[in-house]
């Protein structure tokens, strides 16, 4: 327990420091913690610390945790792993957030699924930025369509855009997606979110605009 909080209290004390550096107000990034291979305990510990939302990448692991820990009134679950067709229904009925929607198909699904829920699924476009093979996520060419067609489906909220840019990628890189963000907020009331940057990448990420950034081991430790 003592752990994580420590670790958290430090990655939101680098975030902060981020934010000053970049002349940005302390509680404009978001801090994800990234759930995924750790158990329920972990993720409630973190939670007494303070931390609220949290990040999972595998469904079936998820949902069991979702269920753990429905006792957790305020807690704000995320899915940030590739979707496959035959997951968007426990995606839109256990998650608040998801972040890696990126085709036409898997927009609709979380749609149709999600129509017996209170409130609309807030969905992030994930974008290939490095336009790397083994990654998922739509060219930047397509953004604007698929943002039209989830900004059409009622029970779907358009939030903004995610990106994982390759490793040691140019600071062009993450400016490049917070031009794509800024021009895709000026076209769309609800977005707000530029879902960019891990533990590696933190400072490229909070320098050009990130709003939201992604840490796990560094919270929780080593994989399991």
């Amino acid at each position: 327990m003592t752990d994580i909080k420590n670790n958290l209290c430090q990655i939101k004390q680098q975030i902060s420091h981020l934010c000053q550096q970049s002349s940005r107000a302390n509680n404009a990034v978001t801090l994800l913690a990234v759930s995924k291979t750790k158990p329920s305990l972990a993720i409630e510990q973190a939670y007494q610390a303070g931390q609220r939302a949290f990040g999972e990448n595998y469904v079936q692991e998820a949902v069991e945790k979702v269920q753990q820990l429905s006792h957790l009134a305020d807690i704000s679950w995320h899915f940030i792993g590739p979707i496959q067709s035959n997951k968007t229904k426990h995606i839109a009925e256990h998650f608040a957030w998801v972040h890696s929607v990126e085709r036409e198909k898997i927009a609709m699904r979380l749609n149709e699924h999600r129509s017996n829920q209170d409130t609309p699924l807030n969905v992030c476009l994930q974008v290939n930025i490095s336009q790397e093979q083994t990654k998922s996520g739509i060219d930047k060419s397509e953004l604007f369509a698929l943002a039209e067609i989830v900004h059409n489906c009622e029970n779907l909220s358009l939030r903004g855009i995610m990106a994982i840019p390759e490793k040691n990628a140019p600071l062009s890189t993450y400016q490049t997606m917070h031009e794509l963000f800024l021009s895709l907020k000026a076209k769309y009331n609800s977005v707000d979110t530029l879902s960019m940057g891990m533990s590696n990448d933190m400072s490229e990420a909070i320098a050009s605009g990130s709003t939201m950034v992604r840490v796990g081991s560094a919270i929780f430790g080593a994989r399991n």
